[in-house]
Order: C-alpha cells, then structure tokens, then sequence
C-alpha cells in the first residue's frame, strides 16, 4: 500500500492510513446500514439540515442531472439524508449502498468525499481508485462541509458523485456556493430565533428587521376556499366563486374574453351580467384587502402576475425538482369546485405530479404521495411501490391489504 500511497495527495493518503487502521482491508469497506428505508423520511424531518432541502435542490439538483450526477446531503456522521440527481446514475451509485439511509462515514467506507470532508473539515475531491473501498472505484466525487458559522460546529456534509465531472471544478464551486447559502440561511433563522426570544423578555435595544416584501400569491391546493397571501398585509380568504374566478385569472397571460371566463367559471354557461356582478365584487374584495392588484377588462386580465401555489408544483416539476414540488402539493385544487377551468387545472397539476414520481421511480416519495388528501385510493401507486420495496419491508403488508380493499 505504501507504493500507491505515494501518488496519491496528502489528504488521500492520510485518509487510506486512518482507514487501514479501522478498516483493515479494503474488503472490509462497505456502507452499513444506518436507518432504515422506511425511517428515512421522518429522520429527514427531525434532523438539524433537513429543513433546508429546499435551497439545496434549487441550486444543484438540476444543474447535477444535466451533468448525468447526483448530490447527496448527509449528517454530520456521515450518513445519507437525501440523493437524487440523474436517474440512471442515482440507479447505478445506488448498487454500491449510496442511498438514503446508508452510513459513509470514513469508518464504514474508507475514503470518500463526504467521509473523509467531515473528518478534516474542508472541502475533499476523491477520483476513482483513489476510494478505498473497491466498490466505489467506478466514481468520482467533490464534498464540503456544512458549519454553523457562529459555532464553528459541522453540521453535515455536501456531496456531488458520479462520472469524471463529479471533480471538476466547477463541481466543487457550485458544491461551495450551496454550502454557504445554507449556512447564511442557518445564521438568519438564527438571529430570527434570538429576535424573538429577546421581543419575549421585553423591548430590545436594536432597530427590528424588516423583512422586504413579497408578490401576492394564492394558495389553492387542498383548499375549498381560497387564501389571498399579500405584502405585509393580513391574508384573505376568498368566496368559493371569487376564488376560481382569481385562479383562473392568475393562470391566463393574456386574459380571457367575457365568454371565455364564463365557460371556464360554471360547468352550465354563466350570464354575462352574472360574471360582470361577480367580478364587480370580487374587485371590492381586492381594494377592501388592499391588494395591489387590480382587474382590468377587455379582456379580464390581472394588472400584475399572480403566483398559485399550483403554479408552483408544476414549475417544480418542469425543473426536476419533484420533491420540492410534492411538499408543496398539499391536496388538489379547489377539491369542490365543479368549474370546468378549475376542474382542468386540478386535473393537470395532479397527473402531471403523479406521473413525475412514477417515473423517479423513489418508495419515500410515493409513499408520501399517498398521504396527500386526495389520493388514497391510487391502486398503481400501491403496486409501484410493492415492486420497489424490500422484500421484508413492514409497509408490504399494509399496501396489499389496502389493495384488496380497493378491489
């Protein structure tokens, strides 16, 4: 070993000596299972990085599945919160145990990116062979650390596995650039959280911060009525009609003719000056709330973009992001709502989220998407999932006997 050591950098043979120690053999080196598949999620939830997906998957997950790589968040013992990335390679890296669930730390694997960053606290690329395990000689990887900039303290690690890109350098910047977006974020809440324990006790000595102002958005999903969210304004909760009239509204660009409006509004046609007098109120309701919308006609149009919160998943889902988008799916669209146009955008936003997660081809997201209101009776959710999970998962059991149930 003391050969191949020496063409391998400081930090690599370093690492292959701590990992004899512990190791013994390369033989010797595979993931162990930390948590179990089927305690994943809720693990996910209650760790210390978990409710920072969201930014992750915003800065890397598309840029690694065009890249044909996947990035991993891990905790800091190095076990595997999160993979997703391209399919074919989180397929392949998943037959060498790189998947939720799985420990590499330095002590299980030997040398590895996300392994060996936690143990020297910096930033660590691991090319090919230079892995101790054998296993893991096919790819390459880049991992940094995650702190709390106020302690000092690591509290996971960032990794991107795969082909030769996997330890390019631009690999390892964006790898940087993520890790210090979450830890200013960690920072933020931070403060935030020490703000309010101090506005608790009494009036602070410092000027309050304020938080910049957002766009209006309307939340529809898994909501009969609507919610009206604005800048520094109380929320509003919208009429059953006045609610599909604004999301029908918020999903036109180019806004809708009289009649338009009306064949999407009501399953039977609706009068002319029926709409007129809905649309009459539902621009009171805008002004009364303060809104800085306004509803402009010929055609009926919105004066400033509306963000849904179904704009969103299906935004998500175009981008890759399906786990972004199925957190954000709370339930369908105005589930009540007989509107031909709500009815379609209900329709489309369901399927086109389903079919997303069908073909990710992950148990945990499926598994989750069964718990979303509105799909409980999804019977070819419940044979996907007996055919991804383990033969001795618990959840098997369950997932047949709700199928003779169906049938």
């Amino acid at each position: 070993m003391s050969a191949q050591l020496s063409h391998m950098g400081d930090v690599i043979a370093a690492s292959h000596r701590r990992s004899e120690l512990a190791l013994g053999s390369p033989a010797n080196a595979h993931p162990g299972v930390a948590i179990a598949l089927d305690d994943v999620r809720d693990w996910r939830r209650e760790s210390v990085l978990g409710e920072y997906l969201p930014i992750i998957e915003e800065l890397l997950t598309e840029a690694v599945r065009d890249a044909d790589l996947v990035v991993a968040l891990g905790d800091a013992h190095g076990r595997l919160l999160w993979v997703d990335g391209s399919v074919r390679t989180r397929r392949a890296v998943g037959e060498m145990g790189f998947v939720p669930g799985a420990d590499w730390a330095e002590t299980s694997v030997g040398t590895s990116a996300p392994g060996t960053a936690l143990v020297v606290g910096r930033a660590v690329q691991v090319a090919g062979a230079e892995h101790f395990a054998p296993s893991v000689h096919p790819y390459s990887c880049s991992a940094v650390p995650i702190r709390n900039l106020g302690t000092g303290e690591v509290l996971g690690v960032l990794d991107i596995t795969g082909g030769a890109d996997a330890v390019a350098p631009t690999s390892l910047a964006m790898l940087r650039a993520t890790a210090r977006a979450v830890e200013t974020e960690v920072q933020l809440r931070s403060i935030r959280h020490g703000n309010a324990e101090r506005h608790d006790r009494g009036p602070a000595p410092t000027r309050p911060i304020t938080v910049p102002s957002q766009r209006p958005r309307l939340r529809l999903l898994g909501r009969d009525e609507a919610l009206l969210e604005l800048p520094d304004r109380a929320p509003v909760v919208l009429s059953r009609r006045h609610s599909e009239l604004l999301a029908l509204l918020a999903s036109s660009r180019d806004g809708l003719s009289s009649g338009e409006l009306a064949g999407l509004a009501h399953e039977e046609g609706m009068r002319a000056v029926t709409l007129r007098a809905e649309l009459v109120r539902l621009r009171g309701v805008l002004a009364e709330a303060g809104a800085e919308l306004t509803l402009a006609s010929r055609p009926y149009r919105l004066s400033a973009p509306l963000s849904t919160d179904a704009g969103a998943v299906l935004d998500a889902v175009s981008r890759g992001a399906h786990r972004q988008a199925l957190r954000g799916y709370l339930g369908p669209v105005l589930p009540n709502s007989t509107a031909p146009g709500i009815r379609d955008l209900r329709d489309r936003t369901r399927a086109t989220l389903r079919e997303a997660l069908l073909e990710l081809g992950s148990a945990e997201s499926l598994l989750a998407w069964l718990e979303v209101p509105g799909n409980a009776d999804d019977a070819d959710v419940r044979y996907e999932l007996l055919r991804l999970l383990p033969p001795r998962s618990p959840k098997r059991a369950a997932l047949v006997a709700d199928l003779e149930g169906l049938e």
